[in-house]
């Protein structure tokens, strides 16, 4: 069973890994099944998501950076449309701390920083205050730059050793160790060689000490071994996330929840046998 401390509850699945689900409240994510509102939201719930992350500013490579009042625009309807239909923890993929703040002022539980609290000073207090869990993720520079510089001396050393001073800074904060996730962010300023190094062994980042988030879903690695575009990567993802959590992952980051649970509970079965 693997459990996740919230503010206010602790979450458990019963799963080999909690199930996010992708819900993209923007124009322009990757890939355009991912973008919607509460339909979108009720459907990965049925389908058995333990986790809906909202997010409201594009993260794809080339993509720019959004203003703080045009994210919150986006995702805090999505936020209360959701809260009166189902209490499911909801996670914010955001850097910026007013809108992890109007988020959790709707019901909020979780932040995914794909900056790991460096872009935001008033990120790490915010979250300590409220007793949030944080996942922080490595990134090479931004999503406009961050494909023209994808190698490394020894990138799993290299990416241990940042996530780890990362939540160094988030302990000096007071974020509670046991609220502190970490993510290798595959395909941030990463080549697919090296993508498929962390994917392999993400459990062994850190040391061990922190729970591990793996966000797959149909990237472009992926297409590099398949031969096929965002559409046709599903199977490769299913692929992958169980892999990555073969190797020691305790989340995975999804657009396709179904198929993510039913590849779980076929791998669990397997391995009980």
């Amino acid at each position: 069973m693997k459990t996740m401390n919230l503010s206010g509850r602790t979450i458990t699945t019963d799963k080999p890994a909690f199930v996010m689900g992708i819900l993209n409240a923007t124009p322009d994510s990757f890939w355009s099944g991912s973008r919607g509102g509460l339909d979108r939201a009720m459907t990965m719930i049925e389908q058995g998501a333990d986790i809906i992350d909202i997010g409201g500013e594009s993260t794809r490579p080339g993509s720019d950076y959004v203003s703080e009042e045009e994210e919150i625009s986006r995702i805090v309807p999505v936020i209360k449309a959701i809260r009166k239909e189902s209490d499911i923890p909801i996670s914010v993929d955001t850097r910026k701390s007013a809108v992890m703040k109007a988020a959790f002022e709707e019901g909020a539980d979780i932040l995914n920083d794909i900056s790991a609290l460096e872009d935001d000073e008033n990120m790490a207090s915010f979250c300590a205050k409220e007793n949030l869990p944080v996942i922080l993720m490595h990134k090479r520079g931004t999503p406009g730059t961050m494909q023209l510089q994808t190698s490394y001396p020894d990138i799993f050393s290299e990416i241990s050793e940042y996530l780890q001073n990362r939540c160094d800074y988030a302990l000096k904060y007071k974020i509670k160790k046991d609220r502190i996730w970490i993510d290798p962010g595959i395909g941030f300023g990463k080549n697919a060689e090296g993508n498929f190094k962390l994917i392999k062994d993400c459990g062994k980042l850190c040391g061990g000490q922190y729970p591990v988030l793996m966000a797959l879903s149909r990237k472009s690695c992926i297409g590099q071994v398949t031969g096929k575009d965002a559409s046709g990567r599903l199977a490769g993802t299913i692929a992958a996330d169980l892999m990555a959590v073969i190797g020691g992952a305790s989340m995975i980051r999804v657009h396709d929840v179904a198929e993510a649970v039913d590849s779980l509970k076929v791998y669990e079965r397997i391995k009980n046998s």
